[in-house]
């Protein structure tokens, strides 16, 4: 496999050459106006998820230079190294297979796109687990003395599961409540323990190696909660997520489901990870959540590039970062249920492509990863919106929105789509106003994603769709997606700074930390 940096291949210098040319002048207003055909041009269906790229500083020429960039930076060699369990996470040496877990037992594109000869028995041992774990739901479900599921995890062992099971909260099983703790501060468990009792609770501990710091204080505390309050049976009200089994043992937990290290923890909902979400929904829902990523996979991985959705967004988001300079993207979902779906994209994308050296170690000489941030409609609009549309930066926003209702309420969903469609119309045609505090200058772009209804399978298309989109993205820019070493220099000093705490030693620390240290303690 033959990856070429972004700005080392001729595109990029075309693409730059174009930017000035137009791209920096380019106005929606005039492009609808010129082109009857626009919508149909740049929107387009994909497996469980309608997408309307019309509202964006785009033409079709950029486009298909931005096709050109992909191929030349070897994208689609690079894509199908991944789907052949090649070891693209070349940092720590491992394969990226989360694309397995949604694959099912016989699928008959295996044989073509294994270049290993264990992947047919990785398959096996997926679907053992993946059994196993939804018997243990299944279990669970029926068991009437079960009110309370809290799982206790951080990082990708929260946000998956609990934007998951948010999202899917018309499915959720009657007489079954799901909490999640994730934060080390003790006020999040401490409230949730406040609403449970410990003859009716299970306590899901998620940490792959078992030794995250932040889960398993939270994890030590509820177990002693539990034993404080009567609790006898740790076997039966605790279960863990992680492989490492001694110590799950040696904390008194007898039931485990294990992952692989080829899957990343902003990947893991599909695997073991996702247990409070199968408790949740049944196993009949998470094998169609696991179904609507692998069709989402199969458009990815089988599609040609200018049809393919992860790579349309992927390359915008590229054209975008790179070229106008947009910094941060904001995401509405216009849908109640969706309230973390903005949190989870961020750390999806700002933890896979926040890096600054390329996979090579070669400082980039290029911004990558926006910032990501976001609220759902409407109530973003009477908060931020505000700047989306008066501000003096230019924010791409991206809609979700969800055709069909679960509720049944009179007016409510046609209120909502309407301001759905009407901020992406404000933001692109904008308003004249001489005296200026009533002027919107327009010419804001939008992505407008649409989903039939919100079920299982069509949320699973929506994050696997955005899993790829962050995967072309980071392959254009030459880094490795799959790895996360910032996340570790603040954890390492915090072990530092803790025994400081207690002991009062400021010796060597800076001023800042020292003078804050002190007042901490007085």
């Amino acid at each position: 496999m033959n990856r070429i940096r972004c700005d080392r291949t001729p595109a990029w210098g075309e693409l730059k050459n174009t930017f000035d040319a137009a791209g920096s002048t380019f106005d929606l207003r005039t492009a609808f106006a010129a082109d009857a055909k626009r919508f149909g041009n740049f929107s387009q269906t994909a497996p469980h998820v309608f997408a309307d790229l019309s509202k964006n500083r785009i033409d079709a020429a950029t486009e298909q230079l931005l096709m050109t960039l992909a191929r030349q930076t070897g994208l689609e060699a690079h894509r199908d190294a991944m789907f052949a369990g090649e070891a693209i996470n070349t940092t720590e040496e491992r394969a990226v297979m989360h694309w397995l877990l949604r694959t099912p037992p016989s699928d008959p594109a295996m044989p073509a796109q294994s270049v290993h000869r264990h992947m047919t028995e990785t398959l096996h041992g997926v679907h053992t687990t993946l059994d196993a774990m939804l018997a243990y739901a299944e279990q669970v479900r029926a068991d009437a003395a079960i009110t309370d599921v809290v799982n206790i995890g951080i990082g990708g062992s929260d946000l998956g599961p609990q934007m998951a099971v948010l999202a899917l909260d018309e499915f959720v099983l009657p007489g079954k409540r799901f909490h999640f703790v994730s934060n080390v501060d003790g006020h999040e468990l401490a409230a949730v323990l406040r609403k449970v009792k410990p003859e009716s609770t299970l306590f899901l501990v998620a940490s792959k190696t078992f030794t995250t710091i932040e889960t398993m204080t939270n994890a030590q505390s509820a177990k002693a909660w539990f034993e404080s309050q009567g609790g006898t049976d740790i076997a039966r009200h605790f279960a863990a997520l992680t492989t490492n089994v001694t110590a799950a043992n040696a904390f008194g937990i007898s039931t485990t489901f294990g992952f692989w290290d080829w899957v990343g923890g902003r990947y893991s909902v599909w695997s073991a990870i996702g247990l409070p979400l199968a408790m949740a929904i049944g196993a009949q829902g998470f094998r169609e959540f696991l179904a609507g990523a692998h069709d989402m996979d199969e458009h990815f991985r089988t599609t040609p590039l200018a049809q393919n959705l992860p790579v349309r967004l992927g390359l915008l988001d590229v054209w975008y970062r790179n070229f106008h300079g947009f910094t941060s993207r904001s995401v509405a979902p216009y849908h109640a249920a969706l309230k973390r779906y903005p949190a989870y994209l961020q750390q999806l994308e700002m933890e896979s492509n926040g890096k600054r050296v390329d996979a090579d170690r070669q400082a980039l000489p290029f911004a990558t990863s926006p910032v990501v941030w976001g609220e759902p409609g409407t109530n973003g609009q009477h908060a931020y919106f505000q700047m989306l549309h008066q501000g003096t930066d230019v924010v791409p926003v991206e809609f979700v929105a969800v055709k069909t209702p679960k509720h049944t309420l009179k007016g409510h969903h046609t209120l909502l789509l309407a301001n759905a469609l009407a901020q992406a119309q404000a933001l692109m045609l904008g308003k004249s106003d001489a005296g200026g505090h009533k002027h919107f200058t327009g010419n804001r772009p939008s992505t407008f994603l649409l989903l039939e209804e919100l079920n299982p399978t069509s949320l699973g298309a929506l994050i696997a769709l955005q899993e790829h989109r962050v995967f072309v993205s980071g392959s254009v820019w030459g880094t490795n997606s799959f790895d996360q070493w910032g996340v570790e220099l603040g954890k390492v000093l915090a072990k530092d700074v803790e025994k400081r705490l207690i002991s009062g030693d400021a010796a060597g620390l800076d001023a800042s930390t020292a003078g804050l240290l002190a007042r901490l303690r007085s």
